[in-house]
C-alpha cells in the first residue's frame, strides 16, 4: 500500500481511537454512599479541574457477545505472584468481581491525578485484614482510608508513625459494594467536598446523553488536549489539517454499544464554530472515500492480505459522518462498527514493506575533446 493511502486510512482510525487513549492517559448527581448510580456519585465528587471521564459497566460488557470475543482475542498478561496472593487473601478478582467503574482524570503540571468510584463484590473484612498487613490505615470520621505504599508521603496527621509512612494510592469503602480511590495526596478532600466540579451541568448533560452505553468517555478540551491527541498518532500519521480542526473542539465524547457480534462506536466532537464543524465533517468524509479507493487499487489488492483488506473495507463502509446542531454548539458525529472480522484481521501478520527498485545508474557523458 502506498504511503499516502496508509496516511488516509490511519487518519480516521487515529481520530476515533485516540479519544480512548487520551482519556485513559489523562485519563444524576446523588452523593449518597448507600445508593445512586456510580456515575452520579462520581459527578458529585470528581476534581474541579477534571479534563476527562471514563465509565465502564464491566458486568454488562461481560454478557455481550462481541466483548467475549474481544476478551478472548486480547493477549492475557500473566498474573504475578503478588496479585495471586491478593486474590487468595481478599477473595477479589477484578475479572469476576468488578461490576462498574467511573474514572475522572485531571492534569496538574506534569502530574496526572485520577479519582475513581467502583462497584463490585467485595469482602470488606478480608480486604481490611489484608491491608492491615500490607498497607497503612488512617481514620477519617467513621471511615477507614487504606493507603497502598508506593513512595509518596501520606498527608500529615497526629499519628507520627502514619505520617512517616509512604503511600500514593488510597481507597475507602463507601458501602459494602462500593469503593472510592485516588492517586492524589489526600482522598478525604474528595469525600468532604460537595459538587465542586466546574460546570457540573455540562458534564451531567453528556453523562445523560451517553447513559445507554456500557462504556463511554467524555473529554473537555483544554490547551493540552490537542497536543496530547496528536502525540498518540502512530508514526506522525495524523494530518496537520486534522490536528488543527481537532484543536478547536471544546468537547469530545466516545461511546461503545455492543450489538450482537459487533460493537457500535459513536464518536462526537463539539465546537462553537459552524465553519470548523463543516470542515471537519468534509475532511473525515474525504478521508473515508480516499481510503476506500486506496484499498480497492490493483497494487493494494495484490500486496494486502485479502482477509485484512476485506476487514478494512467492511469497517470503512460502516462509517457514517453527520453534522448536528445542539443548543449553542455544532457537533460532528462519526459512527462505525467493529466486527469479529476486524479482530481476526488484527491478528494477521503485517505485510512486508514493498521494496523499491533501484533507479538505473546515470549514463556517463562522453568527454568533450
Amino acid at each position: 500500500m502506498k504511503k499516502s493511502t496508509q496516511i488516509l486510512l490511519s487518519a480516521i482510525v487515529v481520530f476515533l481511537s485516540a479519544i480512548i487513549i487520551l482519556v485513559v492517559w489523562r485519563s444524576s448527581a446523588s452523593r449518597s454512599s448507600s445508593g445512586g448510580e456510580v456515575r452520579g456519585v462520581l459527578l458529585g465528587d470528581m476534581p474541579a479541574d477534571t479534563s476527562g471521564v471514563l465509565y465502564v459497566d464491566v458486568a454488562q460488557l461481560r454478557q455481550a457477545s462481541f466483548a467475549q470475543k474481544l476478551f478472548a482475542w486480547a493477549p492475557k498478561p500473566q498474573a504475578d505472584a503478588e496479585y495471586t496472593r491478593f486474590v487468595q487473601e481478599t477473595g477479589f478478582d477484578y475479572e469476576r468481581d468488578l461490576h462498574r467503574v467511573a474514572f475522572a482524570a485531571a492534569k496538574r503540571g506534569s502530574q496526572s491525578i485520577w479519582f475513581a468510584v467502583a462497584d463490585g463484590t467485595f469482602n470488606q473484612k478480608k480486604i481490611a485484614a489484608y491491608m492491615a498487613k500490607t498497607g497503612v490505615i488512617q481514620k477519617h470520621g467513621a471511615r477507614d482510608i487504606y493507603f497502598i505504599p508506593t513512595g509518596a508521603p501520606i498527608p500529615a496527621t497526629g499519628n507520627a508513625a502514619l505520617s512517616s509512612a509512604a503511600a500514593q494510592l488510597s481507597f475507602t469503602f463507601l458501602n459494602a459494594g462500593r469503593i472510592a480511590a485516588t492517586n492524589d495526596a489526600d482522598l478525604s478532600t474528595y469525600l468532604d467536598q460537595k459538587n465542586s466540579t466546574a460546570d457540573p451541568a455540562q458534564w451531567s448533560a453528556r453523562f445523560a446523553r451517553l447513559a445507554g452505553s456500557p462504556v463511554f468517555a467524555v473529554v473537555r478540551q483544554d490547551a493540552n488536549t490537542a497536543s496530547s491527541l496528536a502525540a498518540q498518532a502512530p508514526g506522525g500519521l495524523q494530518p496537520p489539517q486534522l490536528s488543527a480542526l481537532l484543536a478547536q473542539l471544546s468537547w469530545l465524547t466516545l461511546a461503545g454499544q455492543p450489538e450482537g457480534d459487533s460493537l457500535r462506536i459513536v464518536a462526537e466532537g463539539e465546537t462553537a464554530s459552524d465553519t470548523v464543524a463543516r470542515q471537519l465533517a468534509d475532511m473525515l468524509n474525504g478521508i473515508v472515500i480516499l481510503a476506500q479507493a486506496g484499498l480497492s487499487g490493483a497494487k493494494t489488492t495484490q500486496q494486502l492480505n485479502p482477509q485484512m483488506r476485506a476487514a478494512y473495507l467492511e469497517l470503512l463502509k460502516s462509517v457514517d459522518v453527520t453534522r448536528l446542531d445542539r443548543e449553542n454548539l455544532k457537533a460532528v458525529r462519526v459512527v462505525f462498527e467493529l466486527t469479529p472480522n476486524f479482530l481476526t484481521a488484527a491478528t494477521l501478520p503485517k505485510p512486508p514493506t514493498p521494496t523499491l527498485d533501484a533507479p538505473p545508474a546515470p549514463k556517463k557523458q562522453p568527454r568533450r575533446k
